[in-house]
Protein backbone atom coordinates (compact mmCIF):
# COMPACT_ATOMS: atom_id res chain seq x y z
CA UNK A 1 0.00 0.00 0.00
CA UNK A 2 1.70 3.31 -0.61
CA UNK A 3 2.78 5.66 1.68
CA UNK A 4 -0.74 8.58 0.83
CA UNK A 5 -3.16 5.45 1.14
CA UNK A 6 -1.64 4.80 4.91
CA UNK A 7 -1.70 8.42 5.47
CA UNK A 8 -4.88 8.80 4.51
CA UNK A 9 -6.51 5.93 6.43
CA UNK A 10 -4.57 6.61 9.76
CA UNK A 11 -5.18 10.26 9.36
CA UNK A 12 -8.77 11.13 10.32
CA UNK A 13 -8.17 14.77 9.50
CA UNK A 14 -7.55 14.49 5.85
CA UNK A 15 -10.19 12.74 4.26
CA UNK A 16 -13.47 11.53 4.46
CA UNK A 17 -12.40 7.97 4.06
CA UNK A 18 -9.77 8.42 7.07
CA UNK A 19 -12.48 9.09 9.09
CA UNK A 20 -14.50 6.43 8.48
CA UNK A 21 -11.88 4.02 8.63
CA UNK A 22 -10.41 5.40 12.42
CA UNK A 23 -14.54 5.39 13.24
CA UNK A 24 -14.88 1.65 12.19
CA UNK A 25 -11.59 0.54 13.72
CA UNK A 26 -12.17 1.92 17.23
CA UNK A 27 -15.77 1.12 17.57
CA UNK A 28 -14.43 -2.48 16.58
CA UNK A 29 -12.27 -1.99 18.79
CA UNK A 30 -14.21 -1.03 21.58
CA UNK A 31 -16.92 -3.37 21.12
CA UNK A 32 -13.85 -6.49 20.64
CA UNK A 33 -12.20 -5.24 24.12
CA UNK A 34 -15.22 -5.19 25.79
CA UNK A 35 -16.84 -8.51 24.76
CA UNK A 36 -13.45 -10.33 25.32
CA UNK A 37 -13.21 -8.80 28.64
CA UNK A 38 -16.79 -9.67 29.70
CA UNK A 39 -16.50 -13.32 28.15
CA UNK A 40 -13.00 -13.57 30.21
CA UNK A 41 -14.67 -12.31 33.45
CA UNK A 42 -17.82 -14.29 33.00
CA UNK A 43 -15.65 -17.45 32.74
CA UNK A 44 -13.89 -16.41 35.41
CA UNK A 45 -16.73 -16.06 37.93
CA UNK A 46 -18.43 -18.60 36.66
CA UNK A 47 -15.39 -20.98 37.35
CA UNK A 48 -14.58 -19.56 41.11
CA UNK A 49 -18.32 -20.20 42.05
CA UNK A 50 -18.22 -23.65 40.41
CA UNK A 51 -15.23 -24.43 42.64
CA UNK A 52 -17.21 -22.61 45.92
CA UNK A 53 -20.23 -24.70 45.21
CA UNK A 54 -17.80 -27.99 44.76
CA UNK A 55 -15.27 -27.26 47.62
CA UNK A 56 -18.58 -26.54 50.14
CA UNK A 57 -20.72 -29.39 48.71
CA UNK A 58 -17.60 -31.53 49.34
CA UNK A 59 -16.74 -30.17 52.94
CA UNK A 60 -20.54 -30.60 53.71
CA UNK A 61 -20.25 -34.14 52.77
CA UNK A 62 -17.45 -34.48 54.80
CA UNK A 63 -18.81 -33.43 58.08
CA UNK A 64 -21.80 -34.94 57.45
CA UNK A 65 -19.72 -38.35 57.43
CA UNK A 66 -18.08 -37.90 59.98
CA UNK A 67 -21.05 -36.83 62.09
CA UNK A 68 -23.05 -39.64 61.06
CA UNK A 69 -19.77 -41.74 62.55
CA UNK A 70 -19.72 -39.85 65.60
CA UNK A 71 -23.61 -39.89 65.99
CA UNK A 72 -23.01 -43.99 65.94
CA UNK A 73 -20.39 -43.64 68.29
CA UNK A 74 -22.54 -41.86 71.02
CA UNK A 75 -25.27 -44.35 70.59
CA UNK A 76 -22.29 -46.52 71.50
CA UNK A 77 -21.15 -45.03 74.57
CA UNK A 78 -24.84 -44.71 75.75
CA UNK A 79 -25.20 -48.72 75.31
CA UNK A 80 -21.45 -49.18 77.01
CA UNK A 81 -22.28 -46.73 79.72
CA UNK A 82 -26.11 -48.56 80.89
CA UNK A 83 -24.88 -52.01 80.56
CA UNK A 84 -24.87 -53.61 83.60
CA UNK A 85 -21.70 -56.09 82.81
CA UNK A 86 -19.86 -52.78 82.61
CA UNK A 87 -21.13 -51.43 85.94
CA UNK A 88 -20.78 -54.48 87.71
CA UNK A 89 -17.36 -54.79 86.89
CA UNK A 90 -16.45 -51.11 87.73
CA UNK A 91 -18.27 -51.67 91.34
CA UNK A 92 -16.11 -54.95 92.18
CA UNK A 93 -13.85 -55.75 94.65
CA UNK A 94 -11.68 -58.22 92.43
CA UNK A 95 -8.13 -57.14 91.96
CA UNK A 96 -5.53 -58.67 89.38
CA UNK A 97 -4.39 -61.32 88.48
CA UNK A 98 -7.34 -63.20 90.34
CA UNK A 99 -9.56 -65.61 88.79
CA UNK A 100 -12.64 -63.08 89.30
CA UNK A 101 -10.80 -60.66 87.27
CA UNK A 102 -9.80 -62.63 84.28
CA UNK A 103 -13.66 -63.93 84.00
CA UNK A 104 -14.64 -59.98 84.46
CA UNK A 105 -12.29 -59.02 81.90
CA UNK A 106 -13.51 -62.03 79.75
CA UNK A 107 -17.25 -60.65 79.27
CA UNK A 108 -16.03 -57.44 79.09
CA UNK A 109 -13.76 -57.62 76.73
CA UNK A 110 -16.16 -60.30 74.55
CA UNK A 111 -19.16 -57.20 74.90
CA UNK A 112 -16.74 -54.65 73.95
CA UNK A 113 -15.74 -56.77 70.82
CA UNK A 114 -19.14 -57.20 69.94
CA UNK A 115 -20.05 -53.36 70.35
CA UNK A 116 -17.39 -52.28 67.83
CA UNK A 117 -17.74 -55.82 65.48
CA UNK A 118 -17.81 -54.59 62.05
CA UNK A 119 -17.03 -50.54 62.90
CA UNK A 120 -13.84 -50.01 60.71
CA UNK A 121 -13.79 -46.80 61.38
CA UNK A 122 -13.31 -47.58 65.27
CA UNK A 123 -9.49 -48.42 66.39
CA UNK A 124 -10.27 -49.11 70.04
CA UNK A 125 -13.08 -49.12 72.66
CA UNK A 126 -11.90 -48.95 76.47
CA UNK A 127 -13.47 -48.88 79.36
CA UNK A 128 -11.34 -47.38 82.40
CA UNK A 129 -12.20 -47.05 85.95
CA UNK A 130 -11.37 -44.62 88.58
CA UNK A 131 -10.68 -47.72 90.73
CA UNK A 132 -7.17 -48.94 87.99
CA UNK A 133 -9.33 -51.32 86.16
CA UNK A 134 -8.94 -51.10 82.67
CA UNK A 135 -10.32 -53.18 79.68
CA UNK A 136 -10.34 -52.67 76.44
CA UNK A 137 -10.52 -54.00 72.63
CA UNK A 138 -8.22 -52.67 69.47
CA UNK A 139 -5.03 -50.80 69.45
CA UNK A 140 -2.72 -49.40 70.76
CA UNK A 141 -2.19 -50.49 74.28
CA UNK A 142 -4.03 -49.12 76.94
CA UNK A 143 -3.23 -49.45 80.92
CA UNK A 144 -4.21 -48.04 84.01
CA UNK A 145 -1.55 -45.01 83.18
CA UNK A 146 -4.24 -43.39 81.41
CA UNK A 147 -5.47 -42.39 84.38
CA UNK A 148 -2.96 -39.58 84.46
CA UNK A 149 -3.44 -37.98 81.11
CA UNK A 150 -4.93 -35.18 79.60
CA UNK A 151 -7.12 -37.25 77.52
CA UNK A 152 -9.03 -38.55 80.71
CA UNK A 153 -8.88 -35.34 82.20
CA UNK A 154 -11.00 -33.81 79.27
CA UNK A 155 -13.51 -36.56 79.40
CA UNK A 156 -14.22 -36.41 83.03
CA UNK A 157 -14.43 -33.00 83.07
CA UNK A 158 -17.50 -32.83 80.10
CA UNK A 159 -19.62 -34.64 82.97
CA UNK A 160 -22.12 -36.71 81.11
CA UNK A 161 -22.13 -35.02 77.47
CA UNK A 162 -19.74 -36.42 74.68
CA UNK A 163 -16.29 -35.44 74.64
CA UNK A 164 -13.81 -34.95 71.86
CA UNK A 165 -9.94 -35.29 71.90
CA UNK A 166 -7.15 -35.29 69.60
CA UNK A 167 -4.88 -37.48 70.89
CA UNK A 168 -0.87 -37.93 68.99
CA UNK A 169 0.96 -40.25 71.15
CA UNK A 170 0.66 -43.63 69.87
CA UNK A 171 -0.67 -42.64 66.83
CA UNK A 172 -2.98 -40.08 65.55
CA UNK A 173 -6.77 -40.45 66.83
CA UNK A 174 -9.47 -38.71 67.69
CA UNK A 175 -10.66 -39.48 70.67
CA UNK A 176 -14.47 -39.48 72.16
CA UNK A 177 -15.92 -40.78 74.89
CA UNK A 178 -17.95 -39.92 78.71
CA UNK A 179 -18.36 -40.69 81.81
CA UNK A 180 -19.64 -44.10 83.61
CA UNK A 181 -21.98 -43.40 86.50
CA UNK A 182 -24.06 -45.11 88.49
CA UNK A 183 -26.52 -43.85 91.80
CA UNK A 184 -24.55 -40.14 91.23
CA UNK A 185 -21.15 -41.41 91.45
CA UNK A 186 -18.11 -41.54 88.40
CA UNK A 187 -17.08 -44.98 88.02
CA UNK A 188 -14.61 -44.22 85.16
CA UNK A 189 -14.95 -43.40 81.39
CA UNK A 190 -15.94 -45.39 78.20
CA UNK A 191 -13.37 -43.89 75.29
CA UNK A 192 -13.47 -44.68 71.39
CA UNK A 193 -10.65 -44.27 68.99
CA UNK A 194 -11.65 -42.49 65.93
CA UNK A 195 -9.26 -43.73 63.20
CA UNK A 196 -7.11 -41.20 61.79
CA UNK A 197 -7.10 -42.56 58.51
CA UNK A 198 -10.91 -42.52 58.28
CA UNK A 199 -10.80 -38.43 58.80
CA UNK A 200 -7.81 -37.84 56.55
CA UNK A 201 -9.53 -40.02 53.38
CA UNK A 202 -13.06 -37.80 54.66
CA UNK A 203 -11.15 -34.34 54.38
CA UNK A 204 -9.19 -35.20 51.53
CA UNK A 205 -11.23 -33.27 48.76
CA UNK A 206 -8.75 -30.98 46.86
CA UNK A 207 -10.69 -29.08 43.88
CA UNK A 208 -6.60 -28.59 42.70
CA UNK A 209 -3.35 -30.66 43.83
CA UNK A 210 -2.11 -27.23 46.15
CA UNK A 211 -5.34 -27.17 47.72
CA UNK A 212 -5.47 -27.23 51.61
CA UNK A 213 -8.28 -28.41 54.13
CA UNK A 214 -8.35 -27.66 57.75
CA UNK A 215 -10.00 -28.89 60.49
CA UNK A 216 -9.99 -26.62 63.81
CA UNK A 217 -11.80 -27.79 66.82
CA UNK A 218 -13.43 -25.74 69.03
CA UNK A 219 -9.92 -25.29 71.61
CA UNK A 220 -8.20 -24.24 68.15
CA UNK A 221 -6.55 -27.64 68.28
CA UNK A 222 -6.47 -29.13 64.67
CA UNK A 223 -8.42 -32.08 63.78
CA UNK A 224 -7.02 -32.43 60.65
CA UNK A 225 -4.63 -30.84 58.45
CA UNK A 226 -2.52 -31.47 54.88
CA UNK A 227 0.22 -33.42 55.13
CA UNK A 228 2.78 -30.70 53.86
CA UNK A 229 1.31 -27.42 54.76
CA UNK A 230 2.84 -24.66 53.16
CA UNK A 231 0.96 -22.28 55.47
CA UNK A 232 1.83 -21.33 59.27
CA UNK A 233 -0.44 -22.94 62.15
CA UNK A 234 -0.53 -19.62 63.44
CA UNK A 235 -1.71 -18.15 60.55
CA UNK A 236 -4.56 -20.75 59.86
CA UNK A 237 -5.56 -20.35 63.73
CA UNK A 238 -5.46 -16.46 63.10
CA UNK A 239 -7.84 -16.99 60.11
CA UNK A 240 -10.74 -19.28 61.98
CA UNK A 241 -10.97 -16.81 64.84
CA UNK A 242 -11.49 -13.84 62.10
CA UNK A 243 -14.58 -16.32 60.91
CA UNK A 244 -15.70 -17.11 64.48
CA UNK A 245 -16.92 -20.41 62.87
CA UNK A 246 -19.40 -18.81 60.35
CA UNK A 247 -20.11 -20.69 57.14
CA UNK A 248 -18.72 -18.59 54.60
CA UNK A 249 -16.56 -17.70 51.08
CA UNK A 250 -14.05 -14.52 49.78
CA UNK A 251 -10.67 -14.32 48.53
CA UNK A 252 -7.82 -13.49 50.88
CA UNK A 253 -4.25 -12.68 50.68
CA UNK A 254 -1.77 -14.75 52.51
CA UNK A 255 1.83 -15.01 52.48
CA UNK A 256 1.95 -12.80 49.45
CA UNK A 257 -0.30 -15.40 47.86
CA UNK A 258 -4.17 -15.19 46.87
CA UNK A 259 -6.35 -17.81 48.06
CA UNK A 260 -10.11 -18.65 48.10
CA UNK A 261 -11.47 -19.75 51.38
CA UNK A 262 -14.41 -21.15 52.23
CA UNK A 263 -15.16 -21.61 55.66
CA UNK A 264 -18.01 -24.50 57.34
CA UNK A 265 -18.56 -24.98 60.91
CA UNK A 266 -20.12 -28.12 62.04
CA UNK A 267 -23.07 -27.83 63.87
CA UNK A 268 -22.50 -31.23 65.52
CA UNK A 269 -18.99 -31.23 66.82
CA UNK A 270 -18.14 -27.43 66.65
CA UNK A 271 -15.17 -28.22 64.59
CA UNK A 272 -14.16 -25.75 61.83
CA UNK A 273 -13.39 -26.97 58.78
CA UNK A 274 -11.45 -24.08 56.56
CA UNK A 275 -10.64 -24.64 52.59
CA UNK A 276 -7.77 -22.90 51.25
CA UNK A 277 -7.63 -22.83 47.47
CA UNK A 278 -4.67 -21.29 45.60
CA UNK A 279 -6.35 -18.60 43.06
CA UNK A 280 -3.56 -19.00 40.21
CA UNK A 281 -4.16 -22.85 39.99
CA UNK A 282 -8.24 -22.69 40.30
CA UNK A 283 -8.01 -20.06 37.30
CA UNK A 284 -5.07 -21.73 35.27
CA UNK A 285 -7.79 -22.84 32.72
CA UNK A 286 -9.29 -19.43 32.85
CA UNK A 287 -5.84 -18.34 31.79
CA UNK A 288 -5.43 -20.73 29.05
CA UNK A 289 -9.18 -19.31 27.10
CA UNK A 290 -8.01 -15.92 28.13
CA UNK A 291 -4.89 -16.34 25.88
CA UNK A 292 -7.48 -18.49 23.24
CA UNK A 293 -9.58 -15.03 23.54
CA UNK A 294 -7.13 -12.61 22.98
CA UNK A 295 -5.79 -14.47 20.30
CA UNK A 296 -9.24 -14.88 18.31
CA UNK A 297 -10.27 -11.04 19.26
CA UNK A 298 -6.55 -9.73 17.29
CA UNK A 299 -7.44 -12.05 14.92
CA UNK A 300 -11.24 -10.36 14.27
CA UNK A 301 -9.80 -7.57 14.68
CA UNK A 302 -7.25 -7.32 11.57
CA UNK A 303 -10.05 -8.73 9.50
CA UNK A 304 -12.32 -6.07 10.30
CA UNK A 305 -9.41 -3.45 9.65
CA UNK A 306 -8.60 -5.17 6.25
CA UNK A 307 -13.13 -5.21 5.44
CA UNK A 308 -12.93 -1.51 6.75
CA UNK A 309 -10.16 -0.19 5.02
CA UNK A 310 -11.68 -1.39 1.44
CA UNK A 311 -15.32 -0.57 2.62
CA UNK A 312 -14.27 2.80 3.27
CA UNK A 313 -12.47 3.40 -0.13
CA UNK A 314 -15.86 2.09 -2.01
CA UNK A 315 -18.26 4.23 0.09
CA UNK A 316 -15.37 7.49 -0.72
CA UNK A 317 -14.46 6.49 -4.63
CA UNK A 318 -17.84 8.94 -5.62
CA UNK A 319 -16.47 11.39 -2.94
CA UNK A 320 -13.09 11.56 -4.57
CA UNK A 321 -14.94 11.72 -8.06
CA UNK A 322 -16.96 14.70 -7.31
CA UNK A 323 -13.96 16.62 -5.71
CA UNK A 324 -11.59 15.90 -8.65
CA UNK A 325 -14.62 17.86 -10.50
CA UNK A 326 -15.18 20.00 -8.32
CA UNK A 327 -11.08 21.14 -8.40
CA UNK A 328 -11.31 21.11 -12.53
CA UNK A 329 -14.35 23.72 -11.80
CA UNK A 330 -12.51 25.72 -9.64
CA UNK A 331 -9.99 25.74 -12.18
CA UNK A 332 -12.09 27.04 -14.91
CA UNK A 333 -12.97 24.01 -16.67
CA UNK A 334 -16.35 24.04 -16.98
CA UNK A 335 -16.62 20.76 -19.16
CA UNK A 336 -16.85 17.72 -16.93
CA UNK A 337 -15.18 14.38 -17.19
CA UNK A 338 -16.89 11.69 -19.07
CA UNK A 339 -16.93 9.39 -16.04
CA UNK A 340 -19.87 9.97 -14.41
CA UNK A 341 -21.74 9.06 -11.03
CA UNK A 342 -24.53 6.71 -11.19
CA UNK A 343 -24.94 6.25 -7.48
CA UNK A 344 -28.48 6.32 -6.25
CA UNK A 345 -27.21 7.44 -2.22
CA UNK A 346 -26.75 11.03 -1.41
CA UNK A 347 -23.56 11.52 -3.55
CA UNK A 348 -25.06 10.51 -6.68
CA UNK A 349 -27.96 13.33 -5.67
CA UNK A 350 -25.32 15.92 -4.39
CA UNK A 351 -23.31 15.01 -8.48
CA UNK A 352 -26.64 15.81 -10.10
CA UNK A 353 -27.49 19.28 -8.27
CA UNK A 354 -23.68 20.09 -9.07
CA UNK A 355 -24.07 19.07 -12.53
CA UNK A 356 -26.86 21.33 -12.86
CA UNK A 357 -25.01 23.65 -11.03
CA UNK A 358 -22.07 23.69 -13.48
CA UNK A 359 -24.68 24.11 -16.42
CA UNK A 360 -26.33 26.93 -14.53
CA UNK A 361 -22.75 28.54 -14.64
CA UNK A 362 -22.08 28.03 -18.38
CA UNK A 363 -25.41 29.66 -19.24
CA UNK A 364 -25.15 32.34 -16.68
CA UNK A 365 -21.35 33.11 -17.80
CA UNK A 366 -22.80 32.84 -21.59
CA UNK A 367 -25.87 35.23 -20.63
CA UNK A 368 -23.12 37.96 -19.15
CA UNK A 369 -20.94 37.35 -22.34
CA UNK A 370 -24.67 38.26 -24.32
CA UNK A 371 -25.54 40.90 -21.62
CA UNK A 372 -22.04 42.85 -21.82
CA UNK A 373 -22.12 42.38 -25.65
CA UNK A 374 -25.79 44.15 -25.44
CA UNK A 375 -24.69 46.79 -23.08
CA UNK A 376 -21.85 48.29 -25.51
CA UNK A 377 -24.45 48.14 -28.11
CA UNK A 378 -27.59 49.69 -25.90
CA UNK A 379 -24.62 52.30 -24.83
CA UNK A 380 -24.40 53.61 -28.56
CA UNK A 381 -28.21 53.29 -29.32
CA UNK A 382 -28.34 55.65 -26.03
CA UNK A 383 -25.93 57.75 -27.59
CA UNK A 384 -27.53 57.76 -30.93
CA UNK A 385 -31.07 58.43 -28.87
CA UNK A 386 -29.90 61.31 -26.96
CA UNK A 387 -30.61 63.30 -30.09
CA UNK A 388 -34.11 62.40 -30.98
CA UNK A 389 -36.17 64.23 -27.87
CA UNK A 390 -34.46 66.91 -28.31
CA UNK A 391 -34.91 66.83 -32.42
CA UNK A 392 -38.62 66.31 -31.43
CA UNK A 393 -39.17 69.47 -29.23
CA UNK A 394 -36.97 71.14 -32.07
CA UNK A 395 -39.73 69.83 -34.67
CA UNK A 396 -42.68 70.36 -32.76
CA UNK A 397 -41.85 73.79 -31.72
CA UNK A 398 -41.63 74.55 -35.82
CA UNK A 399 -44.43 73.39 -35.97
CA UNK A 400 -46.28 75.72 -33.33
CA UNK A 401 -43.80 78.34 -35.02
CA UNK A 402 -45.43 77.99 -38.25
CA UNK A 403 -49.30 77.77 -36.91
CA UNK A 404 -48.43 80.70 -35.29
CA UNK A 405 -46.99 82.61 -38.26
CA UNK A 406 -50.31 81.23 -39.95
CA UNK A 407 -52.81 82.20 -37.93
CA UNK A 408 -54.02 78.84 -36.43
CA UNK A 409 -54.43 78.83 -32.62
CA UNK A 410 -55.87 74.70 -32.65
CA UNK A 411 -52.55 73.95 -33.89
CA UNK A 412 -50.40 75.80 -31.61
CA UNK A 413 -52.91 74.50 -28.19
CA UNK A 414 -52.17 70.86 -29.57
CA UNK A 415 -48.81 71.50 -30.25
CA UNK A 416 -48.19 73.37 -27.01
CA UNK A 417 -49.84 70.51 -25.00
CA UNK A 418 -47.75 67.47 -26.60
CA UNK A 419 -44.79 69.68 -26.14
CA UNK A 420 -45.46 69.72 -22.24
CA UNK A 421 -46.82 66.15 -22.50
CA UNK A 422 -43.51 64.43 -23.79
CA UNK A 423 -41.38 66.66 -21.63
CA UNK A 424 -42.79 65.03 -18.31
CA UNK A 425 -42.99 61.89 -20.12
CA UNK A 426 -39.46 61.51 -21.81
CA UNK A 427 -37.86 64.02 -19.73
CA UNK A 428 -38.31 62.87 -16.08
CA UNK A 429 -36.36 60.03 -14.71
CA UNK A 430 -37.71 60.21 -11.25
CA UNK A 431 -40.86 57.69 -10.10
CA UNK A 432 -41.68 60.18 -7.99
CA UNK A 433 -43.74 63.94 -9.12
CA UNK A 434 -46.01 66.29 -7.54
CA UNK A 435 -49.48 66.30 -7.74
CA UNK A 436 -49.84 69.77 -8.96
CA UNK A 437 -47.56 68.16 -11.88
CA UNK A 438 -49.30 65.19 -12.52
CA UNK A 439 -52.35 67.30 -12.93
CA UNK A 440 -51.11 69.25 -15.47
CA UNK A 441 -49.87 66.32 -17.60
CA UNK A 442 -53.72 65.08 -17.22
CA UNK A 443 -54.64 68.50 -18.72
CA UNK A 444 -52.00 68.46 -21.57
CA UNK A 445 -53.37 64.99 -22.47
CA UNK A 446 -56.82 66.11 -22.33
CA UNK A 447 -56.62 68.85 -24.67
CA UNK A 448 -54.97 67.18 -27.22
CA UNK A 449 -57.89 64.58 -26.51
CA UNK A 450 -60.99 67.10 -27.14
CA UNK A 451 -60.25 67.81 -30.87
CA UNK A 452 -60.72 64.07 -31.80
CA UNK A 453 -64.32 63.83 -30.60
CA UNK A 454 -67.36 66.03 -32.80
CA UNK A 455 -69.06 66.99 -29.11
CA UNK A 456 -67.35 69.11 -26.43
CA UNK A 457 -65.11 67.23 -23.54
CA UNK A 458 -64.89 69.41 -19.96
CA UNK A 459 -62.31 68.34 -17.42
CA UNK A 460 -63.24 69.81 -14.13
CA UNK A 461 -60.52 69.82 -11.27
CA UNK A 462 -61.93 70.70 -7.56
CA UNK A 463 -59.14 70.51 -5.14
CA UNK A 464 -60.59 70.99 -1.36
CA UNK A 465 -56.65 72.10 0.05
CA UNK A 466 -53.77 73.74 -2.55
CA UNK A 467 -51.74 71.96 -0.16
CA UNK A 468 -52.68 68.58 -1.25
CA UNK A 469 -51.38 69.74 -4.59
CA UNK A 470 -47.28 69.66 -3.65
CA UNK A 471 -47.72 65.71 -2.15
CA UNK A 472 -46.25 63.16 -3.64
CA UNK A 473 -47.98 60.70 -5.90
CA UNK A 474 -46.55 57.89 -8.71
CA UNK A 475 -45.73 59.29 -11.90
CA UNK A 476 -48.69 58.72 -14.85
CA UNK A 477 -50.70 57.54 -11.81
CA UNK A 478 -53.88 59.99 -13.18
CA UNK A 479 -53.44 59.99 -16.66
CA UNK A 480 -54.23 56.05 -16.97
CA UNK A 481 -57.29 56.51 -15.37
CA UNK A 482 -58.64 59.62 -17.18
CA UNK A 483 -58.08 57.98 -20.75
CA UNK A 484 -60.09 55.07 -19.97
CA UNK A 485 -62.50 57.50 -18.70
CA UNK A 486 -62.57 59.34 -22.42
CA UNK A 487 -61.84 56.28 -24.52
CA UNK A 488 -64.59 54.06 -22.69
CA UNK A 489 -66.93 56.02 -21.25
CA UNK A 490 -67.34 59.11 -22.41
CA UNK A 491 -66.58 58.47 -26.23
CA UNK A 492 -68.68 55.07 -26.28
CA UNK A 493 -71.87 57.54 -24.93
CA UNK A 494 -71.60 60.17 -28.23
CA UNK A 495 -72.92 62.93 -25.65
CA UNK A 496 -71.50 65.94 -23.88
CA UNK A 497 -68.19 64.38 -22.08
CA UNK A 498 -67.28 65.46 -18.48
CA UNK A 499 -64.67 64.35 -16.51
CA UNK A 500 -64.50 65.62 -12.86
CA UNK A 501 -61.04 65.00 -10.70
CA UNK A 502 -61.77 65.53 -7.34
CA UNK A 503 -58.70 65.44 -4.86
CA UNK A 504 -59.37 65.83 -1.15
CA UNK A 505 -58.30 64.03 2.11
CA UNK A 506 -60.09 61.55 4.34
CA UNK A 507 -58.44 59.16 7.03
CA UNK A 508 -55.40 60.46 6.62
CA UNK A 509 -55.31 59.43 3.01
CA UNK A 510 -55.17 61.57 -0.31
CA UNK A 511 -58.12 60.55 -2.20
CA UNK A 512 -58.44 61.33 -5.68
CA UNK A 513 -62.00 60.64 -7.41
CA UNK A 514 -62.35 60.79 -11.33
CA UNK A 515 -65.85 60.40 -12.32
CA UNK A 516 -67.25 60.86 -15.59
CA UNK A 517 -70.63 60.86 -17.10
CA UNK A 518 -70.23 57.97 -19.55
CA UNK A 519 -72.71 55.01 -20.21
CA UNK A 520 -71.60 53.44 -16.78
CA UNK A 521 -70.50 49.82 -15.82
CA UNK A 522 -72.02 46.62 -14.83
CA UNK A 523 -69.88 44.53 -11.67
CA UNK A 524 -68.80 41.76 -14.62
CA UNK A 525 -67.02 45.17 -16.06
CA UNK A 526 -65.88 46.10 -13.67
CA UNK A 527 -64.45 42.70 -11.94
CA UNK A 528 -63.20 41.96 -15.78
CA UNK A 529 -61.28 45.82 -16.23
CA UNK A 530 -59.42 44.82 -12.78
CA UNK A 531 -58.48 41.44 -14.13
CA UNK A 532 -56.61 42.58 -17.33
CA UNK A 533 -52.91 42.22 -17.68
CA UNK A 534 -50.68 44.36 -18.71
CA UNK A 535 -49.72 42.57 -21.85
CA UNK A 536 -53.43 42.98 -22.58
CA UNK A 537 -54.22 46.73 -21.90
CA UNK A 538 -55.15 48.76 -25.01
CA UNK A 539 -54.34 51.91 -24.17
CA UNK A 540 -53.15 54.46 -26.57
CA UNK A 541 -50.64 56.67 -24.84
CA UNK A 542 -49.56 55.71 -21.83
CA UNK A 543 -49.07 51.44 -22.38
CA UNK A 544 -50.51 51.36 -18.86
CA UNK A 545 -53.86 51.00 -17.47
CA UNK A 546 -55.98 50.69 -14.74
CA UNK A 547 -54.82 47.46 -13.36
CA UNK A 548 -51.40 48.32 -13.65
CA UNK A 549 -51.98 51.55 -11.27
CA UNK A 550 -53.89 49.48 -8.73
CA UNK A 551 -50.75 46.89 -8.95
CA UNK A 552 -48.47 49.49 -8.15
CA UNK A 553 -49.75 51.43 -5.18
CA UNK A 554 -50.92 47.94 -3.57
CA UNK A 555 -47.14 46.67 -4.24
CA UNK A 556 -45.38 49.73 -2.90
CA UNK A 557 -48.17 50.60 0.46
CA UNK A 558 -50.39 47.36 0.64
CA UNK A 559 -53.72 45.97 -0.33
CA UNK A 560 -55.35 49.18 2.05
CA UNK A 561 -54.55 51.55 -1.29
CA UNK A 562 -55.07 50.92 -4.32
CA UNK A 563 -57.95 51.50 -7.10
CA UNK A 564 -61.82 51.30 -6.03
CA UNK A 565 -64.35 51.16 -8.79
CA UNK A 566 -68.23 52.55 -8.66
CA UNK A 567 -70.40 52.72 -11.79
CA UNK A 568 -74.02 52.80 -12.63
CA UNK A 569 -74.97 51.40 -16.11
CA UNK A 570 -76.06 54.02 -18.24
CA UNK A 571 -75.01 56.87 -15.69
CA UNK A 572 -71.69 57.64 -14.07
CA UNK A 573 -68.33 55.75 -13.55
CA UNK A 574 -66.54 56.71 -10.62
CA UNK A 575 -62.71 56.15 -9.99
CA UNK A 576 -61.31 56.23 -6.57
CA UNK A 577 -57.69 56.26 -5.77
CA UNK A 578 -55.85 55.93 -2.04
CA UNK A 579 -52.64 56.73 -1.36
CA UNK A 580 -50.59 57.58 1.09
CA UNK A 581 -49.98 60.93 2.12
CA UNK A 582 -46.11 61.68 0.80
CA UNK A 583 -45.66 65.56 1.56
CA UNK A 584 -42.87 67.31 -0.54
CA UNK A 585 -39.57 68.17 1.57
CA UNK A 586 -40.56 70.77 3.44
CA UNK A 587 -44.02 70.83 3.49
CA UNK A 588 -46.48 70.03 6.53
CA UNK A 589 -49.90 68.85 5.58
CA UNK A 590 -52.80 70.67 7.55
CA UNK A 591 -54.09 68.57 10.28
CA UNK A 592 -51.34 66.15 10.41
Amino acid sequence: MKLFSIKRLVSPTVSIQGKIFVAFSLVTLIGIVAVTSIVYLYMRETVKNNAITSVQDSIRQADESVNLRLEEISRLNTVVVTNQTVLQTLQSETVEPSYDWFQEQKRLEEFLSAVIAYKSFITRVAVVGLNGKVFFVGSPWLDRSVLHTPVMDALLHNESGQAYYHQTSFGSSIVTGREIRYNRKTLGIVMFDLNDDFIRKTYDVKPTSDSMIYVVDEKNEFIYQPPSSGLDQEAVIQLNRELEGGNTSFERDINKKSYLVVSRKSAYTGWSTLALVPMESLLSETVKIRKVLVTVAIIVFLIIVIVTSQVSSRITRNIRKLRSMMMRVMEGNLTLPPGEIYSKDEIGHLYLVFKRMVEELKRLLEGIMTTEREKREAELAVLQAQIRPHFLYNSLNTVKYLAKLNGVPNIVEVSESLIELMRGVLGHTNEYLTLGEELQYVRSYVTIEKYKYVEPLRLEIEVADQELLQCKVLKLMLQPIVENAIIHGIAASEQDGRVTVRIYKENGELRIDVRDNGQGMTQEQMDALLEVKKDQDNTRFSGMGVRNVHERIVRLYGERYGVFLDSELGAYTNVQIRFPLLPDLGLKIQGE
